[in-house]
């Protein structure tokens, strides 16, 4: 076990080390990706585990872990996460089962073949069992906004200048909202697992009740796909083509954007994690200036609004 567990940095490699299970382990390797905590997997011959290890911390990001272990378990539930091995609360614990197959990229994501399958996926996620929270990410920016100033945190050049877009685009998306259903919201190409079957959804923290909308757009704007991706996104979704729902998504892209650049200045001050998330922020808010810039936001609010 010691030898296992050697080159795992020693906190984590204490954590590992107390799991009962551990013991028969045939192998321990930590896997890449992962901004908010670290992954392990651990060989087992009674099947392979991921346990994934999270630090205090990452309750500044508004994740709770408790609703993070419910999530897993819903979408365990529904087909379309791993099951659930063990849960550690308070710890920063969650062991779930090795889904076997090809971690996406945002290349994979963005091709032709793809998008339906990952529209399939989410389908499933969203009929499934609800979930315990609901995720609006409105007000998760506004919150990361409040603690990003009381700490004095770094803040992006023009920043708040487009409060007031933002909240037209606030009340435009309230004045007919979908209905909720069970949403990942945080659907990176990483957390996509292909099976050579099917498309698995790993890593529920920022999991909640949401629109399906949110969810589609999130997962345009997180592989930096083209329009006309989105567009297929979205019929696979719905089944039909919708201007409407196409702009919505849109909207709800740009939105995501402009919270998960606060999400990125918070990481870059409190995270233990060798990562430039202050980069990998900057690179969603110059995306999402460009859109608060353009023309066409006016032309997704009329289209989102059925005009």
């Amino acid at each position: 076990m010691t030898s296992m567990l050697s080159g795992i940095p020693p906190a984590d490699a204490a954590r590992l080390h107390a799991l009962p299970y551990v013991a028969d382990a045939t192998g321990i390797e930590q896997l890449e990706g992962g901004i908010t905590n670290r992954n392990y997997r651990l060989s087992r011959p009674a099947g392979d585990l991921v346990v994934r290890l999270s630090d205090a911390g990452s309750s500044d990001l508004a994740i709770d872990r408790d609703n993070e272990h419910l999530a897993t378990l819903a979408a365990a539930s529904a087909g379309a996460g791993p099951e659930v091995f063990d849960y550690r609360r308070g710890e920063g614990i969650l062991v779930v089962r090795w889904i076997e197959g090809r971690t996406l990229t945002p290349d994979d994501v963005g091709t032709p073949e793809n998008l339906p399958r990952i529209a399939a996926a989410c389908r499933t996620l969203h009929g499934g069992p609800p979930f315990a929270s609901r995720f609006n990410m409105f007000d998760l920016q506004s919150r990361y906004l409040a603690l990003v100033r009381e700490r004095g945190y770094r803040l992006p050049a023009r920043y708040e200048e487009f409060s007031p877009l933002v909240e037209r685009i606030r009340v435009a998306m309230g004045a007919a909202p979908e209905p909720l259903v069970p949403c990942h919201n945080d659907l990176l190409a990483a957390n996509f697992i292909d099976d050579g079957g099917r498309v698995w959804i790993i890593d529920y923290e920022y999991s909640g009740s949401n629109e399906a909308s949110f969810e589609l757009g999130n997962i345009w704007s997180e592989s930096t796909l083209s329009a006309d991706m989105l567009e297929l996104l979205t019929m696979s979704y719905w089944g039909e083509y919708s201007k409407e729902k196409i702009a919505r998504a849109r909207l709800w892209a740009l939105i995501s954007k402009y919270g998960w650049t606060l999400w990125a200045s918070i990481q870059q001050a409190v995270s233990p994690i060798d990562f430039d998330y202050w980069s990998w922020g900057m690179e969603k808010y110059e995306r999402a200036v460009l859109e608060f810039d353009g023309a066409r936001l006016e032309v997704w609010l009329d289209e989102a609004a059925g005009r």
